[in-house]
């Protein structure tokens, strides 16, 4: 399978949206604990989407992957900073389409993610990523990939009335170019 990765643009929004309806179930596992999105946070991100669009230069912390062939939008990648001033960037992935999990899409398309911040910022030291003990799918992907589980707080989340882990991965700079660099 061959994938890009892609600043989404104007004429991606219609199908974005629908990508991103508040009914998707990958929802259920991107966070749900904080509250599941409603069509209206919908419309508005696809408004604030438009309005950064309109931009010379948008600035966005994420990027759509796309299947190589077709075209298709499968999913993002995207990235926030934990603490900048120690170098310390957070990355993480949704495919947006069930039918889509287990492919081996988020193998692919997260290495190339962090190859790119690390590429982009030469002095970012750590990359980061945090996740729940109720997203089986990420937690394998994150250790599958070469990340360390470094943290687990335990009981840190709630849903349905049932508590669950957070869970903190990680992998320095060296560490990552070492694992890379492995035929």
């Amino acid at each position: 399978m061959k994938l890009i990765l892609r600043t989404i643009t104007l004429e991606d929004l219609p199908k974005y949206r629908s990508l991103i309806a508040p009914s998707q179930p990958f929802h259920r596992l991107n966070g749900p604990y904080l509250g599941m999105p409603t069509q209206a946070d919908q419309n508005k991100k696809i408004m604030e989407f438009g309005f950064e669009l309109s931009k010379q230069n948008p600035g966005f912390n994420f990027e759509l992957i796309c299947d190589g062939e077709d075209g298709r939008i499968l999913g993002e990648v995207s990235y926030y900073w934990k603490d900048q001033r120690t170098n310390w960037l957070e990355v993480g992935i949704v495919l947006f389409n069930q039918s889509d999990w287990g492919r081996g899409i988020g193998t692919l398309a997260l290495p190339m993610w962090i190859d790119k911040q690390l590429a982009e910022r030469p002095a970012l030291v750590r990359i980061g990523l945090t996740t729940w003990s109720g997203n089986a799918g990420m937690m394998a992907l994150a250790t599958k990939i070469g990340l360390t589980q470094e943290a687990c707080y335990r009981k840190a989340r709630i849903l349905d009335g049932k508590y669950f882990d957070s869970l903190s991965y990680g992998i320095l700079r060296e560490e990552w170019q070492a694992l890379r660099s492995k035929p």
